[in-house]
């Protein structure tokens, strides 16, 4: 509020502000508390004015008080900016209280309201405010300035708030970016929706009074252009909402008052012609005063609308500031929607169209939900043709937005265009946006469910049919027959897991519809012309898995969804419910379905996944066994007549998961298990008894050898899942193994299930040898895992590619565990069978990866029809997944250091070449490394680069020296940049591992320079480019450190106007990018001018008199044509000194965090101690003057790098 007057302090704008003359009243608040009245001649007017004042503000004030416990202490409320941050009172009764100050002075009230609208924008200057009468309109123009005076050192802005000239002046050094929009914590959350409340309640109990006095708006909206005028982003956001906020509550007197019009001029009908043919009456007279009465207010609130909307929207919808530009969006769509009859039109839906084209998601999204409050009333929709027409375009395309919430309020939108707007999407936009269903975002996929169940899946129409058979069928099997029609012709997708969740929000009831699955399965065509065609079957069986598994586990499948759902209560009732009514149901259906589909691979495949989200206590409690005894059947006769792994495999874990010990049907199934594992191993005994009698020792014969791979792969299968050992399959395995190594003739078929068995058998050993074990079965354990090694590492050349591979991931993995291994209950086991691979090993490993992963397979140009080049892609993307897979496999050996970290380099050097199919592999591997070491990380880095550059030297005529535009190097130039790139922001984080960089990039570029002068050309200085791509993520004073080492390899002034030389040059620059005064210095010098010796002394010079220390006779005569070069850097050393002084004041609180392990700086007022705790001791080293340390004091940690 505004308090007791005082004295006027004197203004520096008075200067271009002299019109006291001409003024008629002057009043001025100073910090929202004073008020000065500067032409009142008299002391008894003066007096006057002062008693008013000093009224208004105790009646005011004293009603409006409100209290608030701030960190203990009870504060008083006075001004309508704190009444308003605080919200802890009615804001009907802040307005009322303003009201009535208004009616009885409302200049001062209207300053009160001035100031508060400069409080809420964060100004803490001062408000002046003169009255202008007698002022032409050019002085008054004139006048609207905003600049900043340099004597005072305040910024001031001028603006006519009619009947005033504002002026506001504020310190210059005030925050910007700190102002009560945008502030954080409890306090200034709501003030924005109090701010926004205010305004509104202001106008509404100005509506039936004050409204229309022709001064407290045109004030208002005066006050607010102007600031919305200015150049401080505080005053513009504020005055911005204001003005928005202020319009959309004159848009609802508007309406309320058009309202009132219709309604009194219907009422001045009836009264007409109720009186007939009499001239006139007194009602007649009175209808027709207040009819008139409306109109003449709707037209003043036209003309306020008006003044607001092109004296603040047009400006502002374009601010730059997105925060500002959604406002205005936000506000024009609630203007269209509580107004549509003055809005909807082109000349105002223009604004959002445009906006939808804005850069920032805040806008776009803004202009989204301005038009889904349109679209989702039918009414508007048919005023909306040329909007949809024009705009259509660019809204089917915004769920490719980059922001995910756009993105879903754009298919949002689109759903609404649908359903109220005909024709508005065309058959080829719905298509597109069906295909969102299988995004990984899963609002948005949830979003484009609702689209595909109510466009395509659901329709009204659908009603209940009785089948012959009599059971009732509603309108599920329609619905799951356009469900697979549309699943099969998404050739793009195959992802019915992603479906199935996309639609489960929407269509959950008929996707629990499980009976009528199983019933259009289970019927025959001879019964039913509806009967499923082969392709249907198998999309029906995998949407049925889908659902079963989207309701047993109650989460989103892998890929969509950062983790788990935490269940709610309720949640988890339902997921109880639906995991017993899938058990009940299929465990009678099962059976039935499995018998009918025993032939067919894929089909049982998928049904036998089923069983795993059994409740398994249902087949006890409902006495079902009988049911259990089916089940097992089946799966045995499938295990017999299929030979595919992934039938196998299912076959296995369903064994697995009935076989749980603490069922009641544990027994029941364990006997089926072993019958039917013993009839297998009988099976292969057999078999492999009939092979090692044959003298050959192998027999062609393919049906044998079909036989030999069927019974290998089923043991294998089931000896994955299940501890097989006491059917001692190691040793019947291994002897075909060396068979193979000592022979070479055995098929590829057989020897891959071999391979498995044996690795199996290893792991079942090697987990129970863990736990308790005597030691002649650790050391045979022990030989026989050697003994494997030595298999797999022959077969890494056996002449089929598959048998390769085969070989290389079960090594790798092998490797892996065995280098892992738990110690926690027998560590003298992990000490016998621990394993790290030899030298040979690994070279081998990784040649292995250079010739299958990274050589690239020249392509047979050949004619193919359009199946053959599908099936030929189909094959490409098939050996893509196997490369990758062999290339995470051996980074997973480098990660977890089972190979030496060096061999990774050999791994970087594809990071640009394969990007496009390794990228994501190479990058998560360096960010591994480089979080379990940095500098070891680092040096590996550098270690590639250096490999490269030497191929490269090598290849290059050694006459002419490096070729910088050979694409060779500029490759090397463009991998140190991606590998610059993967440090991030975070140049603290990562000064070590940078720091290391530079030191090994400049040791190695200096490494072989001839001649003890060090003048010579060092072979390697070229590679000096490819370090400065590092050179932007050193931190300033690292970038002096590093050039400081630079300067231990140059001990005397070189030459440095040979291209030769221009390696150092450019490496010199990237380094002092950042000092201005040394950069223009090696601009215009024509030589190397040396800063520092080659001493290590030179890192920390001790200066008494702020100059660099003097130099000898001799040396100022050799460095005679450099001693300007070198005062003008000393000078530049010096200022950038001063620079970082902050830095070091700063770093002084945040050293024990910068710090690792026993580096440690203390500050003091005189002086910095510098404690390096090495190995041997401890080391001090102490420098009394901070100002002239050219290694600056927060570079302890890069220090520690350049130690020699």
């Amino acid at each position: 509020m505004i308090a007791e007057p005082n004295a006027a302090s004197n203004l520096p704008s008075q200067k271009e502000n002299a019109v006291h003359d001409e003024t008629v009243h002057e009043s001025a608040v100073q910090n929202g508390s004073c008020v000065r009245n500067g032409n009142l001649k008299t002391p008894r007017e003066k007096r006057k004015v002062r008693e008013q004042c000093e009224n208004i503000r105790r009646n005011s004030s004293s009603s409006r008080r409100v209290s608030q416990l701030q960190n203990g202490k009870v504060v008083e409320a006075v001004t309508l900016f704190e009444v308003v941050s605080m919200g802890k009172q009615a804001m009907q009764s802040v307005v009322d209280d303003w009201v009535e100050a208004y009616k009885q002075d409302r200049n001062v009230a209207l300053l009160d309201l001035i100031n508060f609208f400069i409080q809420c924008s964060g100004c803490q200057g001062m408000v002046t405010a003169e009255m202008f009468q007698s002022l032409h309109k050019k002085d008054v123009m004139r006048k609207m300035t905003e600049n900043f005076d340099e004597e005072t050192g305040l910024q001031y802005k001028k603006f006519m708030a009619y009947p005033w000239i504002l002026t506001v002046t504020w310190p210059v050094d005030t925050d910007n970016e700190d102002y009560p929009l945008i502030r954080t914590g409890p306090y200034w959350k709501k003030f924005k929706a109090n701010f926004c409340e205010f305004i509104a309640v202001l106008v509404q109990q100005c509506q039936c009074s004050i409204l229309y006095d022709s001064y407290l708006m045109d004030t208002i909206i005066s006050l607010l252009t102007g600031l919305a005028d200015s150049m401080v982003r505080a005053f513009r956001h504020t005055s911005t909402l204001a003005a928005m906020k202020l319009l959309t509550a004159v848009v609802s007197v508007h309406l309320n008052l058009d309202v009132n019009k219709h309604n009194a001029q219907r009422l001045y009908e009836v009264e007409k012609k109720r009186i007939g043919g009499k001239r006139t009456n007194y009602r007649l007279d009175q209808l027709e005063k207040k009819r008139k009465e409306y109109e003449h207010k709707l037209l003043e609130i036209q003309n306020m609308m008006n003044a607001i909307f092109k004296g603040t929207f047009l400006n502002r919808y374009r601010d730059v500031i997105p925060e500002i530009r959604a406002i205005c969006i936000e506000e024009i769509g609630s203007w269209i929607k509580t107004y549509p009859d003055a809005f909807l039109n082109d000349s105002y839906l223009k604004y959002i169209g445009w906006m939808l084209y804005d850069k920032q998601a805040e806008v776009r999204l803004k202009c989204l939900l301005g038009l889904q409050g349109i679209y989702s009333r039918k009414e508007l929709v048919s005023r909306m043709d040329l909007f949809t027409s024009r705009f259509k375009d660019r809204i089917v395309s915004m769920p490719l937005d980059k922001d995910h919430e756009v993105a879903v309020q754009a298919m949002k939108l689109l759903m609404l265009m649908s359903q109220n707007c005909e024709d508005a999407l065309s058959a080829e936009d719905c298509e597109t946006l069906y295909q969102f269903v299988y995004t990984t975002h899963r609002p948005l996929a949830v979003a484009a469910g609702e689209f595909l169940y109510k466009r395509l899946l659901s329709h009204e129409g659908d009603e209940e049919v009785q089948p012959k058979e009599g059971g009732k069928v509603g309108a599920s099997t329609d619905q799951l027959k356009r469900l697979i029609r549309f699943f099969l012709e998404s050739e793009l997708h195959k992802h019915v897991a992603y479906l199935i969740d996309s639609l489960w929000d929407w269509a959950g009831k008929f996707l629990k519809d499980w009976e009528c699955m199983t019933t259009l399965l289970l019927k025959n065509a001879e019964d039913s012309g509806e009967a499923l065609s082969d392709a249907h079957e198998s999309a029906l069986i995998e949407i049925i898995l889908a659902t079963v598994r989207e309701a047993a586990e109650g989460h989103p499948p892998v890929g969509r969804g950062a983790a788990k759902k935490i269940l709610s209560v309720k949640e988890k009732k339902i997921q109880l419910e639906d995991c017993t009514k899938i058990t009940e149901h299929f465990i009678m259906v099962l059976p039935q379905l499995l018998a009918k589909y025993s032939t067919d691979a894929q089909k049982v495949a998928n049904l036998l996944q089923i069983p795993q989200y059994y409740d398994l206590d249902v087949y006890s409690t409902g006495h079902l066994e009988k049911h259990l005894d089916a089940l097992l059947r089946g799966v045995k006769d499938i295990v017999a007549k299929h030979s595919d792994m992934s039938v196998l495999e299912a076959s296995s874990r369903t064994y697995y998961i009935l076989c749980s010990e603490d069922t009641a049907i544990y027994s029941q199934v364990d006997r089926a298990r072993t019958q039917l594992i013993d009839e297998l191993m009988g099976q292969l005994n057999q078999l492999l008894d009939g092979f090692w009698q044959k003298e050959e020792g192998f027999c062609t014969d393919a049906g044998e050898i079909s036989r030999m791979q069927s019974a290998l792969r089923r043991v294998a299968a089931f000896h994955n899942t299940h501890d097989l050992t006491k059917w001692n399959l190691y040793d019947k395995t291994s002897k075909l193994l060396v068979f193979e190594m000592e022979h070479g003739s055995l098929p590829g078929l057989m020897i891959l299930p071999a391979l498995q068995c044996t690795y199996f058998s290893l792991l079942w050993q090697l987990a129970a040898v863990l736990e308790n074990s005597p030691k002649e079965t650790l050391f045979a354990l022990h030989r026989e895992l050697r003994h494997f090694s030595q298999i797999c590492m022959c077969f890494l050349h056996h002449k089929e590619k598959d048998v390769r591979e085969k070989a290389f991931m079960i090594l790798c993995d092998w490797l892996l565990i065995l280098s892992h291994q738990d110690s926690n209950n027998n560590e003298e086991s992990v000490g016998l069978l621990d394993y790290l691979p030899n030298t040979l090993l690994q070279e081998k490993l990784l040649l292995f990866i250079q010739e299958h992963v990274f050589i690239e397979e020249e392509e047979e140009s050949k004619d193919l029809t359009e199946e053959e080049e599908r099936k030929d892609e189909s094959c490409k993307l098939d050996d893509l997944h196997k490369k990758r897979s062999l290339l995470a496999a051996y980074c997973k050996l480098v990660v977890y250091n089972v190979v030496e970290m060096t061999a990774a380099a050999e791994i970087y050097k594809y990071y640009v070449k394969t990007y496009n199919d390794f990228g994501d592999i190479i990058k998560e591997t360096l960010s591994r490394m480089r979080h379990n070491n940095k500098i070891q990380s680092a040096k590996t880095l550098i270690l590639c680069l250096q490999q490269l550059f030497q191929t490269h030297a090598e290849s290059q005529d050694s006459s002419s020296g490096v070729d910088f535009s050979s694409a060779s190097f500029t490759n090397m130039k463009e991998l140190a940049r991606r590998f610059s790139l993967t440090f991030g922001w975070d140049q603290v984080k990562s000064r070590e591992s940078v720091a290391m960089i530079h030191k090994e990039g400049i040791e190695f570029a200096f490494r072989g320079a001839a001649g003890v002068d060090g003048k010579s050309l060092p072979p390697n200085l070229s590679f000096l480019l490819i370090i400065s791509e590092f050179s932007n993520k050193l931190l300033k004073p690292d970038k002096r450190l590093v050039y400081g080492y630079l300067q231990r390899y140059i001990a005397e002034p070189l030459p440095c106007r040979g291209d030769e030389w221009q390696p150092l040059i450019w490496y010199r620059n990237s380094l002092l990018a950042n000092e201005d005064e040394e950069s223009s210095v090696l601009g215009s010098s024509g030589e190397w001018s040396p800063v520092g010796t080659s001493k290590p002394s030179s890192f920390k010079r001790k200066l008494s008199n702020g100059s660099l220390p003097e130099t000898s006779q001799t040396e100022a005569a050799s460095k005679a044509p450099d001693v300007q070069c070198a005062s003008q850097l000393a000078s530049a050393a010096r200022k950038s000194r001063k620079r970082l002084k902050s830095r070091e004041m700063h770093l002084q609180e945040h050293l024990p965090f910068l710090c690792p392990g026993g580096l440690r700086r203390r500050y003091c007022k005189d002086e910095i101690k510098t404690e390096d705790i090495s190995e041997e001791g401890q080391a001090e080293d102490t420098i009394e003057d901070v100002d002239v340390d050219v290694v600056g004091a927060d570079q302890v940690i890069p220090a520690r790098v350049f130690q020699l």
